[in-house]
């Protein structure tokens, strides 16, 4: 039964290569049985606080011992765990970021869990949710998300008359009004390398880069609504409003304390990495929602997250399972990745827990900040990655390099994109169409 969930998943989300591999996986993931005594679980993550969540665990469960491991984050990670995969040492548990695990999927990693944490789907919102279910199937329970949200220089603005933005034509006549009066003053940087950024904010406006359609992938990078969105933050550039430099890089940093960076459209996660690089500007920061395509529509989508894989060759999915329930999906668990790793929960338990802290060290004068980033997590929309977003990245970052540096059209970068992941699926054996 098990294979054939599997294989009507991989018809839509896999190659006819992969079906075996990924069937085979599942196979020895069913056959796994308990052993009598202690089991033993190997979990990879490189979330800050990781040890000491599976310390708890640990004390609290006799009966299963978890063993951590910190397999650094990003590609490098993925890369690792793959490897790992195909040689056969792979972790029983691995934190994966939720842009790869599409690929993952694809690669065979991650074991259907579906019956094991079916029970504890209603701890989390439908998005959240979304990120780690295709078709019906759950490949993940997910830890932390980024509700997109926009961090900003409240003192600057209000010293100019402005307030918070609510939509993106005002956020550029706010950074035009502030650059006439101060040249010095830059509204935020849109990094060349921001593939995935650019992605989230196209799915606010309705374009969904990658999606499933019956047993195909849609791919719609250069869609009529991403391509109004480059065409949107380009004439800003080309205004002088925006840079389109690296962020968090020594300039970044020194623009960031002496605030001549005056926001950055992000997530709720951002507060902590500016307070890292810039702890004299606390008190000087606000948190609002991000500006909006359409005044009446709050949608935002998601930048950042990740969720806790059990992968198919572990011995123990049921034992797996339950720690990814109690980190992830459970109070205890949902209050340490607020507190302790000092992410945004995706559990709403931990989203509502949020709600009763104090404010991030970098606007402790902001004491409705959780209320503020609750409100904006209740609207925000399901994104569907694809399993080659590696390609999309080298492909998005050359072309934006390019036309940055050449002055050419943004808008022509999401063709370039578009076409490399589009040659890319087929590539693989992916039925592809594109939107």
């Amino acid at each position: 039964m098990r294979t054939r969930k599997f294989r009507k998943i991989l018809a839509v989300v896999a190659t006819a290569a992969a079906t075996a591999l990924l069937a085979s996986a599942c196979s020895a993931g069913s056959a796994s049985t308990s052993s009598g005594g202690k089991v033993t679980l190997q979990y990879w993550a490189w979330a800050p606080g990781s040890a000491q969540e599976v310390k708890e665990f640990n004390r609290t469960h006799p009966d299963i011992k978890v063993v951590h491991t910190d397999a650094g984050g990003g590609e490098q990670s993925s890369a690792k765990l793959l490897a790992a995969i195909r040689a056969g040492n792979a972790p029983d548990l691995a934190l994966v970021e939720n842009t790869s695990l599409p690929r993952m999927i694809v690669a065979g990693a991650p074991l259907d869990i579906t019956d094991y944490v079916s029970d504890v789907r209603k701890n989390y919102s439908r998005g959240s949710w979304a990120q780690t279910t295709f078709s019906g199937r759950t490949y993940g329970l997910p830890q932390d998300v980024g509700p997109m949200a926009l961090l900003y220089r409240k003192d600057v603005f209000d010293k100019y008359g402005i307030k918070a933005p609510l939509t993106w034509e005002d956020y550029r006549k706010a950074a035009a009004e502030i650059k006439a009066r101060n040249p010095k003053l830059t509204m935020a940087s849109l990094s060349t390398d921001g593939w995935g950024w650019y992605a989230a904010v196209a799915a606010q406006a309705g374009d969904d880069w990658w999606s499933v359609h019956g047993d195909k992938w849609t791919v719609d990078i250069d869609g009529t609504n991403s391509r109004k969105m480059m065409d949107f933050f380009q004439g800003m550039f080309k205004d002088g409003l925006i840079a389109a430099d690296p962020i968090l890089t020594p300039t970044y940093n020194q623009q960031l304390n002496n605030g001549t960076m005056l926001s950055w459209p992000s997530a709720a996660w951002a507060p902590g990495v500016i307070y890292g690089v810039a702890p004299k500007t606390a008190g000087k920061w606000a948190l609002a929602p991000l500006p909006r395509w359409n005044a009446d529509d709050p949608t935002v989508s998601f930048q950042g997250g990740s969720s806790v894989i059990v992968t198919a060759k572990s011995k123990h999915p049921k034992e797996a399972a339950e720690f990814a329930k109690w980190l992830n999906a459970g109070d205890k668990g949902a209050k340490m990745i607020l507190n302790v790793q000092n992410g945004y929960p995706a559990a709403l338990s931990g989203q509502k827990a949020a709600t009763a802290q104090k404010p991030p060290a970098l606007m402790p004068q902001q004491t409705d900040y959780y209320k503020v980033v609750a409100e904006i997590a209740k609207h925000t929309r399901p994104v569907t990655w694809g399993p080659n977003t590696d390609v999309a990245a080298s492909a998005f970052t050359d072309a934006m390099n390019a036309a940055v540096h050449n002055g050419t059209s943004w808008a022509d970068v999401l063709t370039v994109t578009q076409k490399a992941v589009v040659n890319d699926l087929k590539k693989q054996g992916f039925k592809v169409s594109e939107g």
